[in-house]
């Protein structure tokens, strides 16, 4: 027998949210294989299977959010039935709208331990409002009280007797929801046990505005998807917080595109994915904030703080979905075909789901690669709290006029892109912008490219 738990998904996360369970109760399951989908506030991420066997039982059903090492469901082995290991999950029943059984919360009574497990903030607010928790209907795991139990039992007036059947409260997720929707719980009819609000009554509310407004108005409502509500919010507040100004720079790849040319279809045979510019302008990057710190930095309360780690983010399309930013940490310490190969891996993993939140932590400066589209230039919105944020655009083949030696002239067709700099202007001035700009340019056509093959 196995017991899968909430993961610890990165340092700062304490909870995290079941979004989707791919296995059912009965259902066998193979190591390594997707078990379930598990949200936080960066990132959705799909959990593996840790063990073979049956599916013996689901303790959490889809949208309940939980503590980090709560069990989450039991794999039996092959030899195992579901009836075996019921007296370990109890009484199975549904819960929060999963389809999914889930333990019935059982509450341990105060003298067995019931206040050792309540969390510091609750036994505080039950202290302020002068309750009892055994009068209380928890709906954390187990049935443990939660803060959420307590408010609510003091906005209504009163405790709820042990001998009453009190409304469950609703889940983080389907307040979260609620708000995040306008929705007054008041209107809605709750579809979960003893009347509970559950996620599939908010989406069934959503959908159902939606259709009045399509057949109102003829046009088609594509609500925002979590990553693209996130996104939204991301940019919206940086704008509000920077002083945000543009600065753009031509760039010459030629001494690049002669690299890439010669050792391009050596490299994609060997490694399985093209040479592109963008590993070039990552490491021209990492080489240049060396020499300008302040844009390796975030703004704090009337202070710079600049940080010592050069960790650069690169923002990943989530097939028009949203962005994500995930980190490639220390990367002044990796070569060429190694940066390249990390930029693409986590890539992978943004598209596949399969980023931690400590693959999107700690970034110091972001790098976003329209680029491969063909684009010209890009006004991208920082990265907060970083100061600043560089579009590679796309490169093409031009006309330019080269200088020789003796110093006669004569023109050349050369590769030619434009690197565009959004920076904090509170944090730095225009003039540290265009040299920063000047040495990634100067980096690009002076760094000996073939020596890293």
């Amino acid at each position: 027998m196995f017991e899968v738990t909430m993961p610890q998904l990165g340092e700062t996360v304490a909870d995290g949210t079941v979004t989707k369970w791919f296995k059912k109760v009965g259902d066998s399951v193979t190591r390594g294989e997707p078990l379930f989908e598990v949200s936080t506030d960066k990132v959705d991420t799909e959990i593996p299977a840790q063990a073979n066997g049956i599916i013996s039982a689901i303790l959490v059903g889809e949208g309940v959010t939980v503590d980090v090492g709560t069990l989450l469901a039991i794999i039996g082995g092959e030899s195992e039935s579901v009836a075996s290991t019921a007296p370990i999950a109890e009484t199975l029943k549904a819960a929060d709208g999963a389809s999914a059984p889930v333990v019935t919360p059982v509450r341990t009574s105060q003298k067995n331990g019931e206040k050792t497990q309540l969390s510091p903030v609750v036994r505080r607010l039950l202290a302020e409002h002068g309750l009892d928790a055994s009068q209380i209907n928890g709906s954390g795991p187990n049935g443990r009280v939660t803060r959420d139990d307590v408010l609510a039992t003091a906005a209504s007036g009163a405790p709820a007797s042990s001998g009453e059947v009190a409304q469950i409260p609703p889940s983080p997720v389907v307040r979260r929801l609620m708000r995040e929707n306008n929705i007054d719980p008041a209107s809605l009819i709750g579809s979960g046990p003893d009347g509970r609000i559950t996620r599939h009554d908010i989406e069934v509310a959503i959908a159902s505005r939606e259709q009045t407004r399509v057949s109102r108005q003829g046009d088609e409502v594509i609500p925002f998807t979590r990553i693209r509500r996130l996104t939204a919010e991301h940019t919206v507040r940086s704008k509000a917080t920077s002083a945000h100004t543009l600065m753009v720079k031509e760039i010459d790849y030629e001494r690049v595109e002669v690299v890439r040319r010669a050792y391009g279809a050596s490299f994609k045979e060997r490694e399985g994915f093209s040479l592109t510019y963008l590993p070039f302008n990552a490491l021209a990057v990492f080489e240049a904030l060396r020499e300008f710190p302040h844009l390796n930095a975030s703004v704090g309360d009337n202070e710079l703080i600049v940080h010592h780690d050069i960790n650069l983010g690169v923002a990943v399309d989530l097939d028009s979905d949203g962005l994500v930013v995930p980190v490639v940490r220390n990367g002044d310490n990796y070569g060429l075909t190694a940066i390249a190969r990390k930029i693409r891996e986590l890539a992978l993993l943004a598209r596949a789901k399969k980023l931690t939140v400590d693959d999107m932590s700690n970034g110091t400066f972001t790098i976003t690669n329209p680029g491969p589209f063909g684009t010209l230039l890009t006004g991208a919105v920082i990265n907060q709290p970083q100061v600043a944020i560089l579009a590679t655009d796309g490169v093409a083949r031009k006309p330019v006029i080269v200088t020789a030696a003796a110093g006669e002239e004569s023109i050349a067709i050369h590769s030619i892109g434009l690197l565009a700099l959004t920076f904090d202007h509170r944090a730095i001035d225009g003039a540290y912008a265009a040299r920063f700009l000047s040495r990634i340019s100067e980096i690009l056509n002076s760094r000996d490219w073939a020596s890293e093959f």
